[in-house]
């Protein structure tokens, strides 16, 4: 439930169009509702500007899909991370329980992010919702599933997105091709591991914010992502931010409220 739909409700019962009764049949369920397994959080849109996210990574298959068929009763778009095409293939098959065709055309699985997306307010279809484009950098091809993570959160969230993947140090001239996507940037993600330097670089070459995402990739000196993050946490770039190892959902999220402001 958004600020959007809340007032729709609104409108249509001073119109007449929707009885009194049926309005609080509606917004039965706010604040949250209780699944038994899980509190789904129905009001998180009207607080953030974004529903509820379902962290698929620990949950079955069957608890997965009843929280996004809940959410997706109440919301125009719906979000899944770190899930499974098994996961996706239980959400498929409970909306073909309900034949529930028109929302199934929009349910898709983003294998390389690991997302489950119910798109439903297409961006080309509205208005952006964000100022200007976010633009996803990775430093290297192993780092492109964390950004795509970014890249498909952000895009739900309503923004403008280009990507700008496999750009990193050892080859430095790959990033200075694309210095007017840089300079058009309003809010740059740069997800990055080994060492971590890419944020650096960028962050030096922009005046917007810069959020780093550190990945686990790397040989054994990284610890799996931690001496990216260190790296990045030192960074000399004033602009840079950092969120946690692999987390390209989180630098979106903030990414896209930078956006809006």
């Amino acid at each position: 439930m958004n600020p959007a739909a809340l007032t729709r409700i609104f409108k249509d019962v001073r119109a007449r169009k929707l009885s009194p009764d049926a309005a609080v049949q509606r917004l039965r369920h706010l604040p949250f509702e209780d699944l038994g397994f899980a509190n789904v959080d129905h009001h998180r849109a009207l607080r953030h500007g974004m529903p509820e996210v379902i962290f698929s990574q620990g949950k079955t298959p069957r608890q997965v899909a009843d929280i996004f068929i809940h959410l997706a009763e109440h919301e125009a778009n719906v979000l899944a991370t770190r899930a499974t095409q098994e996961q996706f293939d239980e959400v498929f098959a409970t909306f073909a329980e309900r034949q529930d065709t028109a929302n199934a055309h929009f349910l898709e699985y983003r294998p390389l992010a690991r997302c489950i997306t119910l798109h439903r307010d297409r961006p080309a279809s509205q208005k952006s919702q964000g100022k200007g484009t976010i633009l996803v950098v990775s430093a290297g091809t192993s780092d492109i599933p964390v950004a795509e993570e970014a890249v498909v959160t952000a895009e739900l969230m309503g923004n403008r997105v280009q990507h700008l993947y496999d750009v990193g140090v050892a080859g430095i001239h790959r990033l200075l091709a694309h210095r007017a996507a840089l300079a058009e940037a309003r809010v740059i993600i740069v997800c990055a591991g080994m060492e971590g330097a890419l944020p650096s670089v960028v962050g030096g070459l922009v005046g917007v914010p810069v959020i780093a995402v550190p990945t686990s990739i790397g040989y054994g000196a990284a610890f799996e992502g931690l001496a990216a993050l260190l790296g990045m946490l030192n960074s000399c770039a004033s602009n840079v931010s950092v969120v946690n190892i692999d987390n390209g959902f989180g630098a979106a999220y903030v990414a896209s409220l930078i956006n809006r402001k």
